[in-house]
């Protein structure tokens, strides 16, 4: 099972130039995923996607993949025109159930930051249900990331303690999943050396908790760089890690392979590619 993780700037590389299909060539060469995570997905912002979905660009781009497209801030203006900006989790796997998951926005009002959410994708693999969790924490504020971080660890928690098998899509009840098995991944918006960082990796609660992956591949190896590398007008102060997967500690041992690209310049953050044994 292959996932690929990646906060594409609404398809916006270093050069200045907006394009999806140069995100999908990229991301499909260094992976034949059976699960994208695409973090900055954006629709209807002029000055982000030019007044397009990308959404639909997207699932148009990587057909045989179930496209699933969250919203952490959706508005309509005056005109009715409808403006969505978030994750997006594509899936070759079967899908099984998506949830959404608004998180936490203390003092929403008292520094520049915007809604962020989880989009939570459960999908069918060789090893069973997993919950894939696909995020992007506020960069701004560090009482805010916190605050969206116990609330991940929170769902977590309640996932894995309270395990649940769905069957019959005839009526609500039966049709529900709870994953216990999880991976986490995204742009987190820390980075290795910041407590936030351990507040996940070293998370200790009942049931399944969430650990570094790069990590437990390449125990005691530094963490590849993944922002910052080739944009240093947005990062002033050079490059530094802060995108992510995290898998529940069932997963470690079949962990095979955690890679960084560090070639492209097709967006400001790189690539962070997984596998596992089936």
């Amino acid at each position: 099972m292959r996932l690929l993780t990646w906060n594409i700037q609404c398809g916006r590389g270093c050069d200045g130039v907006t394009d999806l299909a140069r995100i999908v060539s990229v991301a499909t060469e260094l992976a034949d995923a059976d699960v994208y995570c695409f973090q900055e997905v954006s629709d209807n912002f002029v000055n982000l996607d030019g007044g397009t979905d990308q959404s639909a660009r997207l699932a148009s781009l990587l057909p045989g993949y179930v496209p699933v497209f969250r919203p952490a801030i959706e508005t309509i203006d005056g005109d009715r025109r409808t403006h969505r900006f978030g994750n997006m989790t594509l899936s070759r796997l079967p899908v099984m159930q998506i949830s959404n998951h608004l998180l936490p926005w203390p003092e929403a009002g008292a520094v520049r930051s915007m809604r962020r959410h989880a989009l939570d994708v459960t999908v069918q693999t060789a090893f069973g249900a997993l919950r894939v969790v696909n995020t992007h924490l506020e960069y701004h504020s560090a009482t805010q990331r916190e605050a969206q971080i116990r609330r991940l660890l929170d769902l977590q928690e309640e996932a894995s303690t309270s395990a649940k098998a769905g069957g019959s899509h005839n009526e609500p009840y039966a049709a529900q999943t709870l994953a216990a098995s999880s991976l986490l991944c995204g742009d987190f918006n820390f980075d290795i050396s910041d407590p936030q960082h351990a507040l996940i990796h070293e998370s200790v609660r009942p049931g399944l908790n969430y650990r570094d992956a790069w990590s437990i591949r390449h125990p005691g190896k530094p963490h590849a760089l993944t922002c910052g590398l080739y944009d240093r007008r947005q990062w002033s102060d050079g490059p530094d890690c802060r995108d992510f997967i995290f898998a529940t500690e069932d997963l470690s041992g079949r962990i095979r392979r955690v890679e960084v690209d560090a070639k492209t310049a097709a967006s400001d953050h790189q690539p962070v590619f997984i596998e596992f044994a089936d």
